[in-house]
């Protein structure tokens, strides 16, 4: 199977697509020496390409199991974040950079061990954390003040069964790096990560399934709340913030003002070249439908009312920008029909059998007929 390319379709993002990148983030205040923890995944390139286009001296650190082709020119140094396995994190030890940004820390006993190796050499830290973070999504615009996330035993170092401890280990590894590096950190609270080169296929479900054509099941109701970040706009901005050396905890979703899942959707049928009937089915009756799973969308309602409501205002004031959301659709849907069809990420979401089972089970529940 052929390997999933980067946004930028391999090792650099040529010199027209430099030119571009560098145009629109302008010219940077200072060099910066920036380590990235991490770096050939989804996040890690969009933040290189914003780096590099302005001018910055980057290295990163990882395994290099992951895409290790990446980035020819960038330096980059090899092994484990676990100190315990092999060599562990000793290639990073009296080094010197002026920021690092951690985007592969899952467990607040290796980003103790990163934060506290680099404290003295490092002058600040930024950590990707998540919206999971948050113990409670049901209040409506909530900021980065709201309760996090506990576990009963904060030393465990696994997701759970159901993921239910990823919140927690996303707060405790936050506090893991304040504590080594106090009033130095900026955690980062990103929702949805989406865009092209997203290997989760969620949002991409969407604009590829409206390509697709023909009635297109649409969950909830067209004025319930969506929020997520493309993934250059969050990579610029970590570069902004470590130019601009902030610290904080910010909430990183977007767009600035509160879209509909409504226009969301019409954006996607907009970039379709099979424009697709959109079908509106109740939250309520989708959510009792056993293997009738929508990525992004969740109910707008109960616990989940206020998930794609959260506060970013914090974040837009410290110069966090979005592209229009309709760009992100379209260049999420021309980058998967770029790929070869044995690379294309799989797509989450129904299958085309079951949800035109879901529709007809609606229909027949409502009557019958299709809806207006």
């Amino acid at each position: 199977m052929a390997t999933r390319r980067s946004v930028l379709q391999g090792a650099a993002i040529g010199a027209a697509g430099a030119a571009s990148l560098a145009g629109r983030l302008g010219a940077a205040p200072a060099r910066q020496r920036i380590l990235i923890l991490g770096g050939t995944g989804f996040l890690g390139p969009a933040t290189v390409e914003a780096a590099t286009a302005r001018g910055h001296e980057v290295t990163l650190f990882n395994r290099g199991k992951t895409r290790p082709g990446l980035f020819p020119n960038v330096e980059k140094l090899h092994g484990d974040r676990d100190p315990k396995i092999g060599d562990g994190i000793q290639a990073l030890a009296g080094r010197k950079w002026d920021v690092a940004i951690d985007n592969s820390g899952f467990y607040p006993r290796l980003v103790s061990a990163s934060a506290k190796l680099l404290g003295p050499n490092v002058q600040r830290y930024i950590y990707i954390s998540s919206i999971s973070a948050y113990v409670d999504n049901s209040v409506e615009g909530a900021d980065e003040s709201a309760a996090v996330a506990t576990m009963p035993d904060p030393t465990i170092e696994n997701m759970g069964k159901q993921f239910e401890y990823y919140g927690a280990l996303k707060a405790l590894c936050e506090r893991a790096a304040g504590d080594a590096m106090p009033g130095r950190v900026a955690n980062v609270r990103p929702g949805f990560i989406v865009g092209p080169d997203d290997p989760s296929g969620r949002f991409t479900y969407w604009p590829v399934r409206a390509d697709r054509g023909g009635d297109m099941l649409a969950p909830g109701a067209p004025s319930d709340p969506v929020q997520f970040i493309d993934v250059r706009d969050l990579g610029e901005w970590l570069v902004r913030v470590a130019e601009q050396a902030t610290t904080g905890v910010f909430n990183a979703s977007g767009p600035a003002e509160r879209l509909p899942w409504g226009k969301l959707l019409e954006a996607c049928v907009a970039a379709s070249s099979r424009p697709p009937r959109l079908e509106w089915v109740s939250a309520q009756w989708v959510h009792g439908q056993k293997g009738l799973d929508f990525p992004i969308w969740v109910p707008y309602a109960g616990e989940t009312r206020g998930f794609h409501t959260w506060s970013v205002a914090r974040a837009v004031a410290a110069g966090l920008r979005f592209r229009p959301y309709a760009q992100t659709v379209k260049d999420t849907l021309a980058w998967y029909k770029a790929q070869p069809a044995d690379g294309r990420v799989k797509l989450a979401g129904p299958t085309a059998e079951r949800e035109a089972e879901a529709l007809a089970a609606w229909r027949k529940e409502r009557g019958g007929g299709k809806q207006a």
